[in-house]
């Protein structure tokens, strides 16, 4: 179980760039079967520097959130003040422990 969970990633990285690769030697095909190489404009640089630009832009956006904004993904109960000699009525353990 262990092993198919540790190989399947590669193997479906492999069959994608396998995809792209016929993908962007033949071409894909239209319902109409028509051949129109008018509308085509190449992978690279457009779609690359498209996609450089999410990833950079991603990232960005987490970094954001942490650094200026920290708590505004946080709980509230963690910011009441903590009673070493009380334990709150609410909390239970987790779904996993039961």
């Amino acid at each position: 179980f262990f092993a198919f969970h540790f190989i399947l990633p590669f193997v479906l990285v492999a069959m994608v760039m396998i995809h792209i690769l016929y993908l962007h030697q033949t071409g894909s095909n239209n319902p109409m079967g028509l051949n129109s190489n008018s509308d085509k404009i190449p992978f690279h640089p457009y779609f690359i520097y498209k996609d450089m630009v999410g990833f950079a832009l991603t990232p960005l956006l987490l970094l954001m959130i942490v650094l200026l904004s920290p708590y505004v993904l946080g709980d509230p109960e963690n910011f009441n003040v903590a009673n070493p000699l009380s334990t709150p009525p609410h909390i239970q353990p987790e779904w996993y422990f039961l």
